[in-house]
């Protein structure tokens, strides 16, 4: 097998990567970084398997078209690889932080218009000429699964046959972000329509798939291909900020977290009881996660949320888009 890491502090990452999988982190989009690390200790030379403060700040320079947050998550990768050295007696520079980087991005979500529009574009989709690797045919389940359970992109496309409930109505989530199993109730018209697609898929002329959304020549949808979809959906049912600034297909996880939230507050359902469900149910990890939703739905619903103390308000941190990675 290929050795993924050849410098100076191969072993050291390596059994540094082992221990964040025996806590129970994934950590993949970590890995990539470590290789990158890796990759920069060789072409530095380094000789000496502990960080040095020259190698540190050689590492901490902001790299030719990088963005603040890339370069302030690369930092913090150093400084816990040079941490966990110093744990094993390998003392090491341990690099400052910069400032974190701000961030105003608030999502787009979707109104029920912009629904409604969007699951009639969605049934109409077409092909101009014939492309066997197309996720077309996935698109109007697909799409009301993310909206009706607001569960990841990846935790979608990730779904096995087997995940798929019908007779009981849930999907069993396998691949999550944090690497933990939890089940999500669907609605029975959901259901109908994954039994709808799960008998079209049947009838394609490919072998069968352990995946439960499978392009046209039977493989597991890719997300490229499932985003030019969504892409062309959103132009056809006339949803558009921009061609720059399109909704995202992420956006319609945010858009089920605030509305489930409108919802519970508009049901009577106390702010403070109301997010412990929510959070489970989103799959995250701890509240503090789903604590953005507050504000982002106190704004766009201020009549539902007026009788909570604006003090109480102020506890829950403004808005940041704490999911930067729709995929991975």
């Amino acid at each position: 097998m290929r050795k993924i890491f050849t410098s100076i502090y191969a072993k050291h990452i390596e059994d540094f990567i082992n221990l964040k999988h025996t806590l129970g982190f994934k950590y993949e989009a970590p890995q990539s970084i470590l290789r990158k690390l890796d990759q920069f200790a060789i072409y530095h030379k380094q000789k000496t398997d502990h960080i040095t403060k020259e190698f540190s700040d050689k590492w901490s320079l902001k790299m030719p078209n990088e963005s603040d947050i890339y370069r302030y998550t690369r930092i913090t990768i150093l400084g816990q690889f040079s941490k966990y050295l110093c744990s094993i007696k390998i003392k090491s520079h341990i690099p400052k932080l910069p400032p974190y980087p701000s961030n105003t991005f608030i999502p787009y979500i979707y109104s029920a218009d912009d629904i409604e529009a969007i699951f009639a574009a969605s049934n109409e989709l077409g092909m101009a000429e014939i492309n066997m690797g197309s996720s077309i045919m996935v698109m109007p389940v697909l799409i009301r699964i993310l909206y009706a359970t607001g569960i990841r992109i990846k935790e979608a496309l990730s779904l096995q046959d087997d995940d798929i409930d019908i007779e009981n109505h849930s999907l069993k989530i396998r691949d999550s972000k944090n690497g933990k199993e939890r089940m999500v109730p669907i609605t029975k018209s959901l259901a109908s329509a994954c039994k709808q697609y799960r008998q079209y898929k049947s009838k394609l002329p490919i072998k069968p798939s352990p995946y439960f959304f499978v392009s046209l020549n039977g493989r597991r949808c890719g997300y490229g291909s499932v985003i030019f979809w969504f892409r062309q959906t959103l132009r056809k049912a006339g949803v558009h900020c921009s061609d720059k600034n399109l909704p995202r297909i992420h956006d319609l996880r945010h858009t089920f977290a605030v509305t489930s939230l409108a919802n519970m507050a508009a049901a009577g359902i106390d702010l403070y009881a109301s997010l412990p469900i929510l959070s489970t149910y989103l799959g995250h990890q701890s509240t503090d996660s789903t604590n953005y939703y507050v504000r982002l739905t106190a704004n766009m619903y201020p009549d539902l949320i007026k009788e909570l103390d604006i003090t109480c308000l102020d506890v829950f941190p403004k808005f940041e888009n704490y999911e930067t990675d729709e995929f991975f």
